[in-house]
């Protein structure tokens, strides 16, 4: 009988998940707590209707699992929101259906900006013209401040595209 009730609780929440993610649109504000951090850079959201949404970071890519600094990236956002109440700001949803957002917290904290700061994150350029995401960064690598430590940190998407080379 358990087993059943997590089934459909289960079920209850993949559909509000695929409901939230078909009617959210950009510029879309949306406020909740954080459940959950996935990595660096991407996170769970319950909203206040006890909808759950994923969550990506806009304009910035934090180092991926097993690269150096990621476990550091994941470590600043967890106490940066977890357990808190967020608002984030929806700019698009990528191919994975996660809200692509800037991310506010702790009376108006940019995240987005904060872990450029802390030198844990880059500039995804691919993505953004952002000059004040651009400056964050030049300073962080002026600083060393963070990655910036190792003068040949590869970036995220260079990192993926490595593992995909060596995969084939």
């Amino acid at each position: 009988m358990n087993r059943v009730k997590h089934l459909v609780l289960f079920f209850i929440l993949v559909s509000n998940i695929v409901f939230a993610h078909k009617t959210i649109l950009k510029d879309t504000i949306i406020n909740g707590k954080v459940v959950g951090i996935t990595d660096g850079d991407t996170f769970k959201l319950l909203t206040q209707d006890s909808t759950l949404l994923i969550v990506r970071l806009a304009n910035i890519d934090c180092p991926e699992r097993k690269q150096p600094f990621s476990i550091k990236a994941k470590e600043f956002v967890s106490q940066a929101i977890f357990n808190k109440e967020v608002t984030i700001k929806v700019l698009k949803k990528d191919r994975y259906r996660r809200l692509i957002s800037v991310v506010y917290y702790n009376d108006n904290l940019n995240l987005n900006q904060e872990l450029l700061k802390a030198g844990l994150a880059w500039h995804y350029l691919k993505y953004s013209n952002d000059t004040t995401l651009q400056m964050l960064e030049d300073q962080a690598k002026k600083n060393k401040v963070g990655l910036w430590q190792d003068p040949t940190a590869i970036a995220p998407w260079e990192w993926r595209n490595k593992k995909k080379k060596k995969s084939k």
